[in-house]
């Protein structure tokens, strides 16, 4: 029996910052959201540290950029969209602290507004 496809929602700020992503790098991780959509998890996707469970990280390099999307699947009915980020750094892989404070910052909210 197939699970039934959520809805991916997303926070406005999330969408704006992904909208300006690459066109190519915007379908491979909407790829993966609708992968997390149908309850699974894609092979550029990986749990979250510090977030508890269900949030995830889609990490994407492409064209020497690193492109990165972070998803709730334990919000409500739906897989929200958190935060989506260009990551400059080219050292290491370890998300900057204000995108951290950012991500944080949302996923509070976003229970606020479910609740």
């Amino acid at each position: 029996m197939d699970m039934p496809t959520r809805t991916i929602s997303w926070i406005k700020a999330a969408r704006k910052a992904f909208d300006e992503f690459l066109l190519e790098a915007q379908e491979r991780i909407t790829d993966a959201l609708v992968i997390a959509a149908r309850g699974e998890k894609a092979g550029i996707a990986k749990p979250m540290r510090g977030f508890g469970s269900g949030v995830f990280e889609i990490a994407l390099p492409y064209q020497g950029e690193a492109y990165r999307t972070v998803y709730a699947v334990q919000m409500g009915e739906e897989v929200w969209v958190i935060h989506a980020f260009q990551k400059k750094s080219t050292q290491g892989i370890k998300t900057p602290q204000r995108e951290i404070d950012v991500i944080r910052e949302r996923i509070t909210r976003l229970k606020e507004r479910l609740t």
